[in-house]
């Protein structure tokens, strides 16, 4: 499966992440040392962790980006995904002993970090998307979704927000419901799921309403991705990225700058705070960025 690490083994670290407190957000582990691990070494390294994503540092293939990282679920690989960004962000920064600015290598492709070094096991990330996000069309009607998601028809939508997919990077089906209890409520019911979502491994389904629990926040949210082996995830940095399309379509965000925070993970009792800030110029998306916190919570070493 992959050459035969040192005795001292791989060196690995798990990090919670969109928190800066440790047992909240969203659990990432990122592996070191990763050269020499073949792509079923890295997956099967992935579904052993069996966290929501799963990291490998690799050195990058141009001498001026920081490193080269590859991302999985315990399923498959991700080209992005924003809990990873941010966490491998931090890390390479506290490895760095300083805050820094640096480029990652990822498969969408180069993504512009700044990260601010706030404790000795601790910091703050933010990246530029490195992909603006796209609309991909309709979801099927309320009375189909709401069959998938345990819910009424009544549940679902808020005014001047429909049922739609977006991608920038990872595609996602984003479900507007009317009240934070509706979100709570949700349950996935396998077998309605494929004719709200899809079949196959993009099926997912991201929740949000506008009844934050803290104030000024600005959105609550959760996130079903079944067929990735997530039932529900905690934080999802990749699916607030496609948010930012979503957001420009329904509100028409006036030129400037727009910073938003979207609650995730509270209702499984990870609590996540992402950062989405939009720069919208002409009317139309011209940057976005999506921040937050990490703190490293454990590290060993992997003998594979």
């Amino acid at each position: 499966m992959s050459e035969a690490p040192s005795r001292a083994g791989r060196r690995f670290v798990t990090l919670d992440v969109f928190t800066a407190r440790e047992l909240a957000g969203n659990p990432l582990a990122v592996v070191l040392d990763a050269e020499g691990l073949s792509d079923m070494a890295m997956q099967a390294i992935a579904a052993e962790f069996n966290l929501s994503e799963t990291v490998f540092v690799l050195p990058p293939e141009e001498a001026a980006h920081r490193a080269r990282v590859r991302i999985f679920t315990p399923k498959q690989e991700l080209p992005f995904a924003g809990h990873p960004t941010v966490g491998a962000a931090v890390l390479l920064a506290l490895a760095g002993g300083a805050s820094a600015d640096f480029d990652l290598e990822e498969q969408v492709g180069i993504v512009p970090c700044s990260v601010t070094v706030t404790g000795k096991r601790t910091g703050r990330a933010t990246f530029a998307l490195p992909r603006l996000p796209e609309r991909l069309g309709d979801l099927p009607a309320a009375e189909v979704i709401a069959a998938a998601l345990g819910l009424t028809a009544g549940d679902i939508g808020i005014p001047g927000h429909e049922p739609a997919r977006y991608s920038a990077g990872n595609p996602f089906a984003f479900v507007p419901l009317a009240s934070r209890a509706a979100v709570d409520r949700a349950r996935i019911q396998s077998q309605n799921w494929a004719a709200a979502f899809g079949e196959g491994d993009r099926a997912n389904a991201f929740l949000y309403c506008r009844e934050p629990l803290a104030s000024g926040h600005h959105f609550y949210a959760r996130m079903f991705a079944p067929s990735l082996g997530i039932g529900e995830d905690p934080a999802t940095g990749s699916a607030v990225a496609a948010f930012a399309g979503l957001v420009i379509d329904c509100a028409a965000p006036a030129d400037g700058e727009h910073s938003m925070v979207i609650e995730q993970g509270y209702a499984m009792g990870r609590p996540s705070d992402i950062t989405l800030t939009l720069t919208v110029s002409g009317g139309k998306l011209a940057k976005a960025t999506i921040g937050g916190e990490a703190v490293l919570v454990s590290e060993g070493r992997l003998f594979v």
